[in-house]
This record gives structure tokens, sequence and C-alpha cells, in this order.
């Protein structure tokens, strides 16, 4: 049964949603799914943007045939090559033969690489080239490494639509509203919308500035990303957020409590931090055992908060391996301008710390609050003195930050 719906006069949502995937690129949790958006124009000449992952050919092909509604398929823009997008482009090729295929030079290359062939009617684009399909216009905008660098967004000069490939997009599934405002974004969406950004994209920043400077200059009415819901209200709320994340900016003042602990001794002292800190008056404080919380929700947090405290076990004469991964995830992700206090522990030789210190001074514009606090198996009354005077390290710190 074909599932589509009407965007505007002539153009109309194609993608479908996947509910059973549970790693998105065999790495992400995606408890709530993924949508695989495509888009059919259909003017004097048809347009397709992009197709979509394997997962979904029956009802994606279902819904491309019942938007075209009989007519054949005159082009397929493809924005962006990776397979959750491109898996299907052979097939909707032997399926509608007469399409052209616009993409960038790059594109096609991958092309070539995934199908063995490029496809048998190829136009190639750059910044700046347009293609008009009768009432509409397209142009195309070059937006490399974001997050693959043969990327390009596809602007509707017509509509002032921008068709964003992964930009601007989020994890989960769409159920039935497809756009934004048609949900409660803040509260069922935002938190995937980061994860999302923040460990596809989050390395990216500069690149993704780029591209915003570009978008700055248009005149944008909806995007249309490749996941998630559709933007046509509110646009400057979710284009802040990403100029937040991609310049590396904290989204939030505020605290988040990550602890590694091997029998709950290190989670003890952690938790205690937390209690002294909101005894502060300090707010909204976050905490997570970095031993049962997904790597990816612990790098988009950390994104997200000004001030982050690190506890972490000793472990084999180093930084308990949860912590030690998050570090080392945090580095791979460009992660800098934040504020951090490092609580550690161990039975006779305590190295954590140091260890972390050692990893975070690698970063860009890590400030390190104070001397680490370090404990010997489990924390005792006397070093209750040590661990309010880093509390109150934070809290001051918080207080000038504001």
């Amino acid at each position: 049964m074909q599932n589509i719906r009407q965007i505007t006069d002539d153009l109309y949502y194609v993608g479908a949603s996947d509910r059973k995937l549970a790693l998105f690129e065999n790495v992400y949790p995606v408890p709530r799914g993924v949508s695989y958006n495509s888009y059919l124009l259909r003017d004097e000449k048809t347009v397709l943007f992009d197709t979509a992952d394997s997962a979904v050919r029956e009802q994606y092909f279902e819904n491309v045939a019942a938007a075209l509604d009989g007519r054949k398929l005159d082009y397929l823009v493809v924005n962006h090559m990776e397979p959750d997008h491109a898996a299907l482009l052979a097939d909707l090729l032997l399926r509608y033969p007469e399409t052209t295929v616009v993409t960038t030079a790059k594109a096609a290359q991958m092309m070539e690489q995934f199908l063995g062939k490029q496809a048998a009617r190829l136009q190639l684009v750059k910044e700046g080239d347009q293609l008009a399909t009768g009432r509409h216009t397209l142009t195309f905008v070059m937006a490399p490494m974001v997050h693959w660098p043969e990327v390009m967004m596809t602007y509707d000069l017509t509509d002032k639509i921008l068709f964003s490939a992964d930009a601007f997009g989020t994890f989960g599934a769409l159920n039935g509203n497809i756009f934004a405002d048609e949900v409660n974004f803040d509260r069922d969406w935002l938190d995937d919308a980061r994860r999302y950004y923040i460990n596809i994209v989050g390395k990216y920043g500069v690149q993704v500035q780029n591209v915003l400077k570009k978008a700055s200059a248009l005149s944008i009415n909806m995007i249309c990303p490749l996941h998630g819901p559709i933007w046509r209200q509110d646009l400057a709320y979710f284009i802040g957020k990403h100029d937040t994340w991609s310049s590396y900016r904290p989204e939030e003042e505020g605290v988040l409590v990550i602890y590694g602990s091997i029998y709950g001794h290190t989670a003890s002292a952690a938790e205690k931090m937390a209690a002294i800190l909101a005894s502060h008056g300090v707010k909204g404080i976050a905490m997570y055992d970095a031993s049962h919380t997904d790597a990816s929700q612990l790098v988009a947090e950390c994104f997200r908060y000004s001030h982050i405290v690190l506890a972490s076990s000793t472990y084999n004469a180093g930084i308990f391996t949860p912590i030690e991964n998050l570090l080392h995830d945090l580095k791979a992700h460009s992660w800098q301008n934040r504020t951090v206090a490092i609580i550690e522990n161990g039975t006779w030789a305590a190295q954590s710390g140091k260890a972390m210190r050692t990893i975070l001074e690698e970063m860009k514009n890590i400030t390190i609050l104070g001397e680490d606090l370090s404990l010997k198996s489990a924390m005792k009354e006397s070093q209750l003195q040590d661990l309010e005077f880093l509390a109150n390290l934070i809290v001051a710190n918080l207080t000038v930050s504001e």
C-alpha cells in the first residue's frame, strides 16, 4: 500500500521509516528507528531527490510509483551516495531507465565504486549550476564533508526549499507526522537530533559552518532533510542549534557528571559531588554511568554541557575502559571549549587522573579545574573538604561563565 504525503502543490514525500533497525551505521543505537526521506517533484519534468535504504525497498517503490501517477521519471538528484540513501539507485534505474541522474563528479565516482558502473544518463553539476524543470528552477550547493566528501544540497529557487541531504537530520522513525511543527520537537526529538549531529557530523564543525554561511545567503522557507522531520516553521531555531553544535559552543551552561566505577566507590564519590553541587544551587545536573550508557549519548551530552566532572577508577594502571574510550571518542569528534574537573580512584596506585589529563590536554581549549581529587579505594570523611573545594571551583566558574 502506497504511503505518500503531499508537501506542497507539486512536491511529495515518498520516503519510509524503519523501526526494526537496531544500530544506525551498525554503531549507534536507534531505539525509535529511523526514517529514510526521499522527495518527488511533479513539475513539467519529474524530479526524485535521493532514494532510500534497501530495508524499505517495497514501500519505497510503491510510494514512488504512486507519486509519479503514471508519468515517467525525468531526473534523479543524488545529493548523497551513502547506501542508506543510494542503495536503491540501481534498482530505480532498472525500473525507470529513461532517468537522468544529476549529481557531483565525486558522487559519480562513488556510484561506480558501489555499483560497478555509472548511470547511463548522467549530468554532473557543480556549485551554482541550475536545472529548470518547468515552474521550478533548482540550483546546487556543494557541502563537502557534511558528512561525506561528495555531498551537495539542492535548493529550489521557486518555492525556496532546501533539500539538505544528511544536514538537519535526526534519528527516529516518522509516525505519520512528517513536519517538525506537528510534533513536540524539544521533548521528543531534540536529544536524537543532537546525538545524530554530534556523532555523525560533529568532527566537521568547520565544514558545517561553511555550509551554514552558504545557507544564510538563501531565502529558505522549508528544509527537507534525508532523516527526520521536515522544517517549515521556526527554521532559525533548528539552524541555530546547528550553529552552536558546529562552533563547539556549549548548548547549556550546566554540569554533567560521568563516572566509571568498578565496585561502586567511584560512583559514590560522583554522587556526593552532584549532591554538593546541588546544595550550592546548581540545577539540572546530568549524571551517567559510563558502563551502562551508550557512548553516542555520552558524546552528545558532553557537547551539550559547559562543565563536565569525570570520575574514573584506575584500571590496568590507566583509565577505566569506558571513560578512556569516551575521551578518545571526544578527541576524535574535535570536542573543545569545555571546563572539566577530575576525580580518580585507585586502591594501590591511582593513575587514572594523570592519564585523563594527558588526553584532555591534547584537545583544544579544555580548562581543567584545580587539582585532581584522588581517592584510595573509597572516599573518606576527611576528603569531603577537598570535594567541597572542587565543587566550589565549578560553581564559581559557572557563575563567571554566566
